[in-house]
């Protein structure tokens, strides 16, 4: 009840400074609410530079990792000084990382800390300079933001920018760089460094010292969920390369684990209650399992399989089916029963597609690199409503979008755009 209410009041002094705006929803974390990426409000289906851009900031670096939003606070991510281009880079030594705060109401820069970043950091290089070094999405609760930065360890700060904590939680990099982004649960910061450290670590928020360390995590990339069960308590999952496994959260204790994707692993789970869709691997594989086992449960936990799904990016469960806005730039469409595949359909686009589909009450947005926002209605034939694009020419959206109250944050290399309909 205290949490509720120091909410409430936080809700309400944002109010206060900024005026009417209503905050009925929150995204605090990578893909919002339990990393569903839905949103039970209702974007407007068109926009562009002139229509429904509520307003636009330019930031003070790139970066791939998506806004999360507590009552008028918007945090995210940047870096800034080295890997603009693999031709030009500038000085290693001029790279600097950033956690940014912006007013959701206004879109101004609230606070922006720079911090200097490890010396394991990788050189830039084609595949680095497609992400970056900030590609992780920071979590958020009710006093602070946590935000990782691969190498360069999660780094904790009040919503004011007072800085709290930075942990170091392994230093190896490989291929793209880091990716998997922290969740909150109870008193704890619970991050996957397969990459960095080989493990999944549960740090006290309040001091960033290490609760818990899972170790064999391997050659996951993905950002882990929590689900509660039908009995109260909760399981956290990971999906790595040969198996999905059910921890528990407070502990890091193994409980389950199921044979799964022999290959690396980078989109996050869905869950729907007990129900996990899994998917991942350069077979595009998706298997549907069970949580709430005990031990090895790949004979008995088995939902169903399929290969079909995405290598990079997470799907969204809507009214009952699976869509993906796939790596490959493809619009995918599962029956979520049985794995049956309603559509298959290319997006306007010939780069590869790193943003994950998030949707609204009513509508699915799949983000392009470099061809706009393709809007569809979210049923289970394939029905185009739109392409919208904003920003400058050149401009490249990597990130995730998020959804609050009806307002959807773009976030692109260089600037965040609030697109919303009338107040």
């Amino acid at each position: 009840m205290r949490s509720i209410n120091r909410s409430l009041l936080f809700a309400v002094f944002s109010c206060m400074a900024f005026g009417p705006v209503t905050f009925a929803e929150e995204w605090t974390r990578f893909r919002g609410e339990h990393g569903s990426g839905v949103s039970n409000t209702v974007v407007p289906t068109t926009w562009s530079n002139e229509q429904n851009l509520r307003w636009k900031t330019n930031l003070p670096g790139a970066g791939a990792s998506s806004p999360v939003v507590i009552g008028d606070r918007i945090f995210l991510t940047a870096y800034s000084g080295y890997g603009d281009s693999v031709e030009d880079p500038g000085s290693r030594e001029d790279l600097r990382l950033h956690v940014v705060c912006l007013s959701l109401h206004s879109g101004e820069v609230l606070w922006d800390k720079e911090f200097e970043p490890a010396p394991e950091e990788q050189p830039i290089g084609k595949r680095v300079a497609e992400h970056g070094y900030a590609s992780p999405t920071p979590c958020v609760d009710e006093a602070n933001v946590y935000a990782y930065f691969g190498p360069s360890g999660v780094i904790a700060l009040t919503h004011d920018g007072e800085f709290l904590w930075r942990r170091n939680v392994g230093t190896k990099t490989v291929g793209f760089g880091a990716a998997a982004s922290p969740i909150e649960f109870e008193g704890l910061v619970i991050m996957n460094a397969s990459i960095e450290g080989g493990a999944v670590y549960g740090l006290d928020k309040a001091t960033g010292e290490v609760a818990w360390r899972t170790d064999n995590i391997v050659k996951a990339w993905t950002t882990p969920t929590v689900v509660k069960l039908e009995d109260g308590s909760y399981e956290l999952i990971l999906n790595q390369q040969g198996k999905i496994l059910g921890l528990d959260p407070r502990t890091g204790e193994k409980l389950w684990s199921f044979d799964a994707i022999e290959d690396y692993v980078v989109p996050a789970i869905v869950a729907d209650g007990s129900t996990l869709y899994c998917s991942g691997g350069r077979s595009n594989k998706t298997f549907v399992v069970k949580a709430g086992g005990r031990g090895d449960v790949s004979d008995s936990h088995l939902v169903w399989e399929v290969s079909r799904g995405a290598n990079v990016t997470t799907p969204v469960l809507h009214s009952g089916h699976l869509y993906w806005s796939h790596d490959k730039a493809i619009a995918l469409c599962l029956r979520a029963s049985d794995g049956e595949e309603m559509f298959r359909e290319r997006l306007p686009t010939r780069s590869r597609v790193y943003a994950s589909i998030v949707a609204d009450r009513e509508k699915l947005f799949l983000t392009t690199r470099d061809e706009g926002v393709v809007v569809i209605a979210a049923e289970p034939t394939y029905r185009e409503l739109a392409i919208n694009r904003v920003g400058e020419e050149g401009e490249i959206f990597n990130a995730t979008p998020a959804i609050v109250n009806g307002q959807l944050l773009l976030r692109s290399n260089q600037s965040i755009y609030c697109i919303a309909g009338d107040e």
